[in-house]
């Protein structure tokens, strides 16, 4: 199901704008112009009380120095050996760097991704949960999110 296809189907979401809160949204100087449908996008994003799609797996800076450990270098390999090559249409990893050393890279991973990486042997740190990846994560490994 597409994005623009969910917000047209999901009746939920029209009781909850009154028609002078309609009004005030289009008129709100935080939906300029100068802003795109992205912007509106992911502002209703942080409202979204959906599922949470993808686990946010923490990589210390001793995780990473493994090439192993990187998604994009591991696991297509894996999938190939293992014979399940038809599960990399849904696998989805976006990656963003973290802030600290024992947060130095931050993975976004859908339920297909996060399975086959613990059946990899890998022992994820989670450390949350999100409806999507942030947008200044990037697509590491899969295919882009999608609803």
């Amino acid at each position: 199901m597409t994005i623009g296809n969910h917000f047209r189907n999901d009746q939920t979401l029209a009781p909850r704008i009154h028609r002078d809160e309609k009004e005030d949204t289009m008129n709100n100087s935080k939906y300029s112009s100068s802003h795109t449908s992205n912007d509106l996008l992911f502002s209703l994003d942080r409202e979204y009380s959906g599922p949470l799609n993808y686990e946010i797996v923490a990589q210390s800076a001793e995780e990473v120095q493994d090439l192993q450990n990187a998604p994009a270098v591991s696991m297509g390999p894996y999938l190939i050996a293992s014979e399940q090559t038809q599960l990399l249409t849904t696998i989805s990893i976006y990656s963003q760097r973290g802030v600290s050393r024992e947060q130095i890279r931050l993975l976004y991973m859908n339920t297909a991704a996060l399975l086959i990486w613990k059946a990899m042997g890998r022992r994820p740190n989670m450390i949350g949960a999100r409806h999507r990846p942030p947008k200044t994560a990037l697509l590491a490994f899969g295919v882009p999110f999608s609803e």
